[in-house]
């Protein structure tokens, strides 16, 4: 139980983060000509780069604790969440009520916020899920590298980093935190899925509703 709550907690801290940061950087992009070109470039740079190789590489530099592993997968993660606002955002920009708030003399910052913000909020929840459970695959990746959270903290990755000396003997110390990483990412990719089908009309869950 300790392990999932050091896990859970990595691993929603970097969803949450991610998120704060990529409605940020996103909306503003897709509002902003300049910026746009500017925060997607580097936007892109960092997607082209292996995640986890990144986040070794921040850790590297910044030392090993949670907290930084926290800061190097959100920086990992933002960039898709950037991404996935601005171009939510852009489409919401051409709409009749944006236009209307433009002409009655509506500040950047009202119609960012006020307008533009709420229709970006149901495919970035879908998102947030989806980082939730590749933030904790991450972690434990990390942890099973010796570039994670550092011991004694228990979690997921750091029992199964262990369990590597006594495999031959103990192999449940390793079945056990291997399933329950299976079981939360399961859990949350359905979940995923599940937001996904009830947002989005389009799909054949959401027309049945």
């Amino acid at each position: 139980m300790y392990g999932a709550r050091v896990s859970l907690w990595v691993g929603g801290s970097v969803a949450v983060f991610s998120c704060i940061l990529g409605i940020f950087f996103g909306l503003y992009a897709s509002y902003f000509r300049i910026l746009d070109q500017l925060l997607m470039r580097i936007c892109d740079g960092l997607i082209a780069i292996p995640g986890i190789l990144l986040a070794i590489a921040l850790i590297a530099a910044l030392g090993t604790s949670s907290w930084n592993v926290i800061l190097a997968l959100t920086i990992v993660y933002t960039p898709s969440v950037a991404r996935t606002v601005r171009a939510s955002a852009m489409v919401i920009r051409e709409q009749t009520y944006v236009e209307a708030a433009k002409v009655q003399g509506f500040s950047d910052f009202r119609i960012l916020w006020k307008l533009i913000l709420p229709g970006v909020i149901s495919p970035l929840t879908v998102q947030a899920s989806f980082i939730f459970a590749q933030a904790i695959i991450s972690e434990a990746s990390l942890s099973f590298l010796g570039a994670g959270v550092p011991a004694p903290a228990a979690s997921w990755g750091n029992m199964l980093q262990a369990s590597k000396q006594v495999i031959s003997k103990a192999p449940w110390t390793m079945i056990f935190p291997g399933v329950a990483v299976v079981l939360c990412v399961l859990s949350l990719n359905l979940l995923g899925d599940g937001l996904r089908d009830f947002m989005d009309p389009r799909t054949k869950g959401g027309a049945k509703r």
